[in-house]
């Protein structure tokens, strides 16, 4: 039978390992922040809604045009993943959409809590090339069917993104049409004839079709919480940390944004940096 000083090792190798750990994220993420201050000339862009559209409206209208993804979709995407691109994802990592990092991933990496504490997120050279694997992101077989809609559709590529799974809130159909209207994103959309959405349909569904053998490698984030770190959630309360949106703490829980208001009897949209909310 092991003595008790044996646990108490044990419990203390962990949390020593798991010190380590949350010490190496946070190095790495304040050189990834520096270099970013460092390109910025510590002058970052602050962006509201209309002008966040302003600056990328043009990069969505690209993918479109490349791949059938409506415009629409794809800026009311970033809208709601990035704060109108005022994260920390987006602001230090160029990351608009919470794309994770993955096995076949070579760039840089960026630490947040997410689905689990220090999620490894991937860092981009710059927003263009978070755009562009955004549409990546989409090509692969759970998600082919969308590529059949019609590149102005996007009340069914809103329905088809939660049908294929990419997010669990039910209501995410109606985030994504709510934001698409409210800020009439739906002109940025265009029409192809037959012949154009054939042509294209062929190209994307060529890619589709080839990524389909190394699609673990190429989308399954990896496992990256150091040892023995624990749930973010342990009495039911989430603390507010750099970065968090009402949004993106809504789906990290598997709740709607007014859920999580009504939860804690919030009337705005605004929250503070250690603010303590209930999330179940």
């Amino acid at each position: 039978m092991r003595s008790p000083h044996y646990y108490l090792l044990i419990a203390a190798t962990l949390v020593f390992l798991s010190s380590c750990g949350t010490r190496k994220f946070s190095r790495n993420n304040k050189q990834i922040e520096k270099e970013a201050s460092k390109a910025n000339n510590n002058n970052y862009k602050s962006y509201n809604t209309l002008s966040y559209i302003d600056e990328f409206k043009g990069v969505a209208i690209e993918e479109m045009n490349a791949y059938g993804i409506p415009a629409s979709i794809t800026l009311a995407q970033g809208i709601l993943e990035s704060g109108s691109g005022n994260s920390d994802l987006a602001k230090y990592a160029n990351n608009h959409f919470g794309i994770k990092c993955t096995s076949d991933w070579k760039g840089k990496n960026y630490f947040r809590d997410d689905d689990q504490k220090n999620d490894c997120f991937r860092v981009y050279k710059d927003a263009r090339e978070s755009f562009r694997d955004h549409s990546d992101f989409l090509k692969r077989k759970r998600y082919s069917f969308l590529f059949q809609l019609d590149k102005n559709d996007y009340k069914s590529w809103a329905q088809g993104l939660k049908t294929a799974g990419y997010a669990t809130n039910p209501k995410y159909p109606d985030l994504l049409i709510n934001t698409i209207e409210k800020y009439q994103l739906y002109q940025y959309d265009q029409p192809e004839s037959e012949k154009q959405k054939i042509a294209r349909e062929d190209r994307v569904f060529t890619e589709i079709n080839q990524n389909i053998p190394q699609e673990k490698a190429k989308f399954t984030p990896v496992d990256t919480p150091p040892p023995g770190a624990k749930p973010i959630v342990a009495d039911g309360t989430y603390t507010v940390v750099k970065g968090d949106t009402l949004y993106n703490i809504s789906k990290r829980f598997n709740l709607t944004v007014d859920q999580l208001k009504m939860l804690n009897g919030i009337t705005t949209d605004g929250i503070k940096l250690g603010q303590v909310l209930k999330v179940k």
